[in-house]
């Protein structure tokens, strides 16, 4: 920038800047997205539905069919002991036979040498167990194996002579915990894949919706057609509605644009009649620069409504930002209530429209040159400074003028919006830091205002890197101003 009366344009050595908070970071946000939302509340429904039919079938199923199981048992044991007690020794013997021959029931003498074997816990359900013990008595023995030979024995008496009766382990429907757990798991994951497959199914329309509407947001009409052949009424009628709110959209955009630019266009001619009369019909020269002055800013004003008006649409490529800004500020530097300090990195690069870039980077400078004069000596001190962050660059464009109030800030970037005393007391469209903020987003960044701390305002841009840039050298680490 410039000094009184000389032009100088300070690259090397860049003012020292406070900390200020940083509007641009990233910062996580902890969130469920609708599908995962929706899942997990199906998942929920699920899994707690199986639960309680697991729960209402040991209830009304398992345990009945488990004392059912016992009483069977019992019952056969009884009655065995019963035919046995009451027939002779011959009719006995032949009864052991038949029983075993039919039913595949044994009937052995106890030995005191026998040796058995108990159920291991879980192998048996303690219902059968306590329900035999209870309807046989309390010297029941039960076995899984006697002298090594395995099944189903149970131990009793007759007429005080102890016996074993084999039964086959078939009799016995228990449904033991390994068995439940697999259920379980088979259900759980039967459920959760139903689960993902109708949250997918609903959320579809829906991110399909949020993705039309980002690319209205973004300008982009045309990707933003929604299906209208949809199969449920309640989707088939949300499409069709916004499909036409985007045609309107778009209807109203392009005659936006077009009545901006005709107006613009077409006052050119009067004003360069006017410049034209002005030059040769008025005698006084103090008066004819005044008004040439003026004629001059309704140019500026015209090419700001231009620029306004611009579709959104930006070629985006790989762009040297040291580069731009130096081209910016050659354009200034026959400004005599300028200096800039810059401090930028030869190598830094960016993704971005070039042009566009530098209509951003001018339209700052010059909102700094009308709006941020340090009062103390009414020449605008602009820092910029630029560093990489992760996969992006932020560029900051500082004054150290009086700043605007706190809640006129989220406002300077409407069109038409005018801030304070202190920021207008220049002329102009109102549509400057609107165009940059315009542009910055077409291009794919972010674009905030803040006051620093020690006055000022300071624009904060964000912008991303090539995916695949050229070699970069950031400022070394104790030389980078804090963003």
């Amino acid at each position: 920038m410039l000094r009184g009366a000389t032009t100088s344009i300070d690259i090397t050595s860049p003012a020292p800047l406070e900390t200020a908070p940083a509007p641009l970071e990233l910062r996580p946000r902890v969130g469920l997205s609708l599908f995962w939302r929706t899942f997990f509340l199906l998942s929920l429904l699920l899994i707690g539905s199986i639960v309680a039919w697991l729960q209402t079938f040991r209830a009304l199923e398992f345990e009945p069919r488990a004392v059912q199981t016992a009483q069977q048992i019992a019952s056969l044991v009884n009655l065995s002991r019963a035919a046995l007690v009451h027939s002779d020794s011959i009719n006995r013997v032949s009864l052991i036979k038949t029983l075993a021959d039919q039913e595949g029931v044994r009937i052995l003498p106890r030995e005191p040498k026998d040796t058995y074997m108990t159920f291991s816990p879980g192998e048996l359900d303690t219902r059968v167990m306590d329900e035999l013990a209870t309807r046989l008595g309390p010297g029941t023995v039960l076995a899984a194996s006697v002298n090594n030979e395995p099944g189903l024995w149970v131990g009793f008496k007759i007429d005080s002579d102890p016996y074993w009766m084999l039964l086959d382990r078939s009799r016995l429907t228990n449904v033991g915990g390994r068995t439940w757990l697999i259920w379980l798991i088979t259900a759980a994951a039967l459920s959760l894949t139903g689960a993902a497959l109708i949250a997918r199914l609903i959320n579809r329309p829906l991110k399909q919706l949020s993705f039309a509407a980002s690319r209205v947001r973004d300008g982009d009409f045309d990707a933003s057609r929604l299906d209208e052949k949809a199969v449920t009424s309640e989707i088939r009628e949300v499409n069709i509605g916004f499909n036409r709110m985007a045609q309107q959209l778009a209807k109203i955009e392009q005659d936006r644009a077009v009545m901006l630019a005709g107006i613009s266009h077409d006052l050119r001619t009067p004003l360069a009649r006017l410049r034209l009369e002005t030059e040769m019909s008025v005698a006084d020269a103090d008066a004819r620069e005044h008004m040439a002055a003026d004629i001059d800013q309704l140019d500026a004003i015209i090419d700001k409504f231009l620029d306004y008006a611009r579709p959104d649409h930006a070629e985006l490529k790989q762009v040297l930002l040291n580069d731009v800004i130096e081209a910016c500020l050659y354009a200034v530097q026959d400004q005599g209530d300028m200096r800039i300090n810059l401090d930028v990195a030869r190598e830094l690069y960016v993704l971005a429209d070039e042009v566009e870039l530098a209509r951003v980077i001018s339209n700052l400078l010059e909102n700094a040159r009308r709006y941020g004069k340090t009062p103390e000596t009414g020449i605008a001190v602009v820092d910029i400074v630029a560093k990489s962050r992760n996969e992006w660059v932020l560029l900051k464009v500082r004054d150290h003028g009086m700043g605007v109030a706190p809640e006129a800030l989220p406002n300077l970037i409407k069109p038409f919006f005018r801030g304070d005393a202190a920021r207008t007391a220049a002329t102009g469209a109102g549509l400057g830091l609107a165009i940059v903020d315009k542009t910055v987003q077409r291009m794919g960044g972010i674009f905030a205002l803040a006051n620093t701390t020690s006055g000022g305002l300071a624009a904060h841009i964000k912008l991303q890197k090539p995916k695949a840039s050229a070699p970069q050298t950031e400022p070394a680490a104790n030389t980078e101003p804090a963003f």
